[in-house]
């Protein structure tokens, strides 16, 4: 395919399950963009849907202007390609930077967790809820910026729903999210709020912290009995490092009922942004006090060095007045 609507089609990017990723290039604006196209299902009723997660991916994100959210161009279908233009992303997803080994420090992961929350923040107030915050879902690209991606399960206003009311999504019928990080109502399959997205963010802070997922087990129904009846150990216990500020962040981000969480992804960002502040702080301060004693050591041998000297002189003027009274006998 050399053409999708008005976008010229470059390279490939990647693919999945669902369809591929393009690079694209808009003559109209004359930028880069990426091109999500979806792959043709086998079944009619199949194809509806498919089609539909899509558009509902355009909605929830298109809505959106924020800088950590992708940014959403053009949705549409036609000569039967179904696709969303967005914004070219350049860099890793969290998923593969962590796969590939990548540590994150604690301020890296506060920074990074703190404008995720912010995002979330902000789709909440506009009526959207991701419900499928994982790390392959958050994009880093320069400087260690966020963006999060992938709103096809999102819960959003005027979402195009089925013949029976309801929403559209490929999950129908089943759970919806990505078992490791998925909230207990969302493994209960209860209704969820805004709140599950907060639960979903401490999951992955955990993840990067400690470099393990909260909850693992060897099949899918026990994972999900973890999730609801079990509870992880701290961040702090698995990785020193951790401030305890921090770790407790992240567990009461992933408390299993929601009243105990933070009201809201704009508390859990004001919590974040209290810990980077004062973990820098204290930091500077900590480099502040050794420079203190690298001046005081310094002073300390420049004194012992001006003693030396002064010994030194006052010894050869000694010397020479003996010498001269020597000499005058």
């Amino acid at each position: 395919m050399r053409r999708i609507g008005r976008f010229t089609v470059t390279d490939k990017l990647g693919s999945g399950s669902n369809g591929n990723v393009l690079l694209g290039h808009d003559p109209i604006i004359d930028r880069a963009v990426a091109i999500k196209i979806l792959n043709n299902p086998v079944g009619a009723t199949d194809k509806k849907q498919r089609e539909q997660q899509f558009i509902n991916e355009a909605r929830a994100a298109g809505r959106l202007s924020h800088p950590n959210i992708v940014t959403i161009y053009d949705a549409s279908t036609e000569g039967g390609t179904t696709f969303i233009a967005m914004e070219f992303l350049q860099g890793k997803d969290l998923r593969e930077l962590m796969a590939s080994g990548k540590r994150f420090d604690v301020l890296e992961v506060a920074s990074i967790a703190y404008k995720i929350a912010g995002a979330l923040a902000f789709a909440h107030n506009q009526g959207v809820i991701h419900r499928d915050i994982k790390p392959a879902n958050i994009f880093i690209v320069e400087n260690n910026q966020p963006k999060v991606v992938d709103f096809g399960i999102a819960r959003v206003p005027n979402r195009v729903l089925d013949d029976n009311g309801q929403p559209q999504t490929l999950f129908k019928g089943t759970i919806m999210g990505t078992p490791n990080y998925m909230s207990p109502e969302q493994a209960l399959s209860q209704p969820v709020t805004a709140l599950t997205d907060v639960y979903s963010l401490g999951a992955v802070m955990y993840e990067m912290l400690t470099g393990q997922k909260p909850f693992s087990a060897s099949d899918f129904d026990k994972l999900l009995y973890n999730i609801t009846h079990k509870s992880p150990k701290s961040p702090d216990l698995l990785n020193p490092d951790v401030p305890e500020k921090l770790a407790h962040i992240v567990m009461k981000a992933m408390q299993k009922k929601t009243h105990r969480r933070y009201k809201s992804a704009a508390e859990m960002a004001l919590a974040l942004n209290k810990f980077l502040s004062s973990e820098k702080r204290a930091r500077r301060q900590s480099s502040s006090g050794k420079e203190d004693n690298s001046a005081s050591t310094s002073g300390l041998f420049s004194g012992k060095s001006n003693l030396f000297w002064l010994g030194w002189g006052s010894f050869i003027i000694a010397a020479i007045l003996a010498a001269l009274a020597f000499k005058s006998r």
